[in-house]
């Protein structure tokens, strides 16, 4: 059996990751000061009621040195190893762990690495690691668990939507000008991780309980055929919403399995408290 290994800005819980013997690479953040990895963390809620309070943590990428560290200890103990990486359209992390993996393979002839760019962000990059451990637990080969991957990452829909404007601003997602007046006329926007694993825009709704709504609504227009037994949300301390998203999954796709968790802090930095994201197996992005 291969090894499957991720990083934390794929948001899946430890607990998952330990069941399911997932290997993880950390990126570290840094609050009032103090520097924080996903081993050793900050509570979920007392993040982001820092943020709330006016806190403006700031985040790392992986390090080559540190994925090497995690792709050799799986390399230890299996002949080969699948890494599923977070949006090289979002951070460097996914060179990083190029060149720890090429490096590796030097040392290793005889064994197997493969990084793939999930192009994907928080529990969309966890949905296609789910996939993943899906797939090899079932018994399918370390090439044909690679080659879904591939073919398929575009296939992960993500949709969300931020309470508070300003945090996109601040990480230059959108223009200050923007941030003021959606703020004054109560807009939330609708965002989504393109093909190029790039966070964009792609429309707004007044108030907060039509912006959760249009989170479905959005699903409905991208599911297409795909089949989905399970859908993946996540949210910046705001549990209730997410809770809310799910029902509305449940009642209009009849899709009763999901995944709950945090938006963890590499990337609640910048999407903020109030984040609510859906993640889905769609037929197109």
């Amino acid at each position: 059996m291969f090894a499957i290994t991720t990083d934390n800005n794929g948001d899946l819980p430890l607990s998952y990751l330990k069941e399911h013997d997932v290997g993880l690479m950390t990126l570290t953040y840094t609050v009032e000061g103090q520097t924080y990895d996903a081993l050793h963390p900050m509570p979920d809620h007392e993040f982001y009621e820092k943020m709330r309070g006016g806190s403006m943590p700031t985040t790392s990428q992986v390090n080559p040195d540190s994925a090497r560290d995690v792709l050799e200890q799986a390399l230890r103990q299996h002949d080969a190893v699948l890494h599923i990486a977070f949006s090289s359209g979002l951070s460097g992390s996914y060179q990083s762990v190029c060149i720890a993996a090429q490096e590796l393979r030097e040392q290793y002839p005889d064994k197997q690495i493969v990084v793939i760019d999930s192009l994907a962000a928080s529990l969309g990059q966890g949905l296609l690691v789910h996939y993943a451990v899906q797939m090899r637990d079932a018994g399918q080969s370390f090439t044909q668990t690679v080659q879904w991957c591939e073919q398929n990452k575009l296939h992960i829909g993500h949709v969300f939507t931020v309470d508070d404007l300003f945090h996109l601003y601040r990480g230059g997602r959108v223009s200050k000008t923007t941030a003021i007046v959606g703020s004054v006329l109560n807009m939330k926007p609708i965002l989504h991780v393109d093909d190029a694993g790039k966070l964009v825009a792609i429309g707004k709704v007044r108030g907060r309980k039509r912006s959760l709504d249009e989170l479905v609504n959005r699903m409905a227009e991208r599911v297409g055929d795909k089949h989905n037994d399970i859908v993946f949300i996540s949210h910046g301390d705001c549990l209730a919403d997410a809770e809310y998203v799910r029902d509305r999954v449940r009642e209009r796709f009849g899709i009763s399995d999901s995944l709950i968790h945090f938006v963890g802090p590499s990337i609640g930095a910048h999407s903020g408290p109030g984040t609510v994201a859906l993640f889905f197996l769609a037929d197109h992005r």
